[in-house]
């Protein structure tokens, strides 16, 4: 079973219409025991990092021992900045630690090169690492992006795609059977519904 984490703090109902649109049935749960006995963990987010840790507390054990078991897991938006440490958009609040580096605020000097913050609407994908599973038959493809902070991992293999948006921005993170994305992939149309069908694939 594939449950979406229910901390509130994610666009639950998005998600999840997004794998029902490819006909697989997800459960979305708050309970320490659902989620400990799902063989995929999806993390949606929407807000602010600092609120979204603050929701996560009570399950940042089971994400991480989920993770560590080698289960497929997927991070959306919010749900991959919270990976990493720490972010500028709260600071002093601790982040998740999957992964090392930081995030970022867009400059706004790139305000004045016409490009707006938050970045939001479609851009595409630059493909940076072919074997990532969730990425299959995806290519450069454009997907749909809201976000005014972006990751900057201190280790760049783990970066499967990039956009540009005035600097390279991580747009979709893997490493093992953990994924993320910045986009959207479930308001990123048909291929981005194909990446939640490869992410589904991933699962036992």
């Amino acid at each position: 079973m594939i449950t979406i984490i229910d901390y509130g703090s994610g666009n639950l109902k998005s998600i999840r219409n997004g794998f029902t649109h490819i006909g697989v049935e997800v459960n979305i749960s708050s309970d320490i025991c659902d989620l400990e006995k799902a063989n995929a963990l999806v993390l949606p987010g929407v807000g602010a990092f600092g609120n979204a840790m603050k929701n996560l507390q009570t399950y940042k054990e089971v994400i991480l021992e989920h993770i560590n078991d080698g289960k497929p897991f997927l991070g959306v938006c919010l749900g991959l900045q919270v990976l990493f440490p720490k972010s500028q958009e709260s600071k002093g609040v601790k982040g998740l630690d999957i992964f090392k580096g930081e995030v970022l605020r867009f400059d706004e000097s790139l305000k004045q090169e016409g490009m707006k913050i938050p970045h939001m609407g479609w851009n595409n994908l630059q493909i940076k690492n072919n074997e990532c599973t969730i990425l299959n038959g995806i290519g450069n493809k454009y997907m749909y992006f809201v976000h005014s902070y972006y990751v900057h991992p201190e280790d760049e293999n783990i970066i499967a795609a990039t956009v540009n948006y005035g600097v390279e921005v991580p747009a979709v993170i893997c490493q093992d059977q953990t994924y993320a994305t910045q986009f959207h992939p479930e308001k990123s149309g048909e291929i981005g519904l194909k990446i939640l069908n490869n992410f589904v694939e991933t699962v036992p």
